[in-house]
């Protein structure tokens, strides 16, 4: 299995007309792509890699301070936004039946002007970073789900009036720095991962990488390597858009294994994990009822339990 490569040139972020030729072409790969794959890389978007290189940079300086200054700006500290905040390692778990996950993160989960976040020294400007990048990839993500839309057939503002509210406290979009320390493969647990395998929750993810490490499952059951393409962002279907198109856009299982034993190099991530509204209902565009109606906010909430515990 090859993960297409798809110019998105035409529609990049400072374009602002398509042509109907290249509008149809975009249409056409992307369909495939998500439909056979669930994958696809996107070349030429608007997002530039010294763009992704900040956010980086500032984000491994959070991680590399000592736990007890990360620990204010802890996940579910924040009275507006439960989701936002850092993670600490072996905190979650997306495969629930493996031990907790060696990694760590920085959830943007919430841009209200209230959050306080981290800005004492060489974090001054994190803020700033955090919040520019996850604006871009919301302008992004907005033109993504409208050729998704259009290459289903369906009326192009279908997906976008189910996330009006991106960037609210009304709307789980989440934009996560992941960093994974260096590992000592002899102490890590039995079947412990530095990310379990998972399928996303929402409706599509952008991610960024480092470096390679990532696997995903292919419709014959193995895991396989993804390359790192530099300057091209990752694109893959989420659970709530497979269940949306009644499985013509496939949301695919994937994973981060521990590195080969003797290896200590780190890795870094950044990954925009786009989610409807709370509010809205998602049920299956062509009217069938293959999946049951479900709230994007209920659905998010249940993923969330079984990845960190029921509280």
């Amino acid at each position: 299995m090859n993960i297409p490569v798809v110019d998105f040139g035409a529609y990049r972020l400072s374009e602002k007309d398509v042509a109907d030729e290249q509008w149809q072409s975009l249409s056409t790969e992307l369909k495939s792509a998500f439909r056979d794959v669930g994958f696809a890389f996107l070349r030429n978007t608007g997002i530039t890699q010294e763009e992704v290189d900040c956010v980086m940079e500032i984000s491994k300086k959070f991680f590399l301070q000592p736990d007890e200054l990360k620990q204010p700006f802890s996940r579910k500290s924040f009275v507006n936004n439960p989701n936002h905040g850092w993670v600490s390692l072996e905190t979650e778990r997306l495969n629930p039946r493996r031990p907790g996950d060696l990694k760590e993160s920085f959830n943007t989960a919430s841009l209200h002007p209230d959050i306080k976040w981290p800005s004492s020294g060489s974090l001054k400007s994190f803020q700033e970073f955090q919040t520019s990048f996850f604006l871009r990839c919301k302008e992004l993500s907005l033109r993504l789900l409208r050729v998704m839309a259009h290459s289903l057939g369906l009326d192009p503002e279908v997906f976008l009036r189910a996330h009006r509210l991106i960037g609210t406290d009304k709307n789980g979009t989440t934009m996560r720095s992941l960093y994974y320390p260096p590992v000592n493969c002899e102490k890590a647990k039995e079947g412990q991962l530095r990310c379990g395998e998972h399928s996303d929750y929402g409706s599509i993810t952008l991610l960024f990488q480092s470096s390679e490490g990532l696997q995903v499952r292919t419709r014959s059951g193995e895991f396989i390597p993804v390359p790192c393409i530099p300057g091209a962002i990752l694109i893959n279907i989420a659970d709530l858009m497979q269940r949306w198109t009644s499985d013509q856009f496939v949301s695919v299982l994937h994973r981060v294994l521990l590195p080969p034993v003797g290896d200590s190099s780190t890795r870094q991530s950044l990954a925009y994990f786009v989610q409807p509204d709370d509010e809205a209902l998602i049920t299956c565009c062509d009217g069938s009822n293959k999946y049951p109606p479900v709230t994007a906010g209920a659905y998010l909430t249940e993923r969330f339990n079984e990845s960190y515990g029921r509280s």
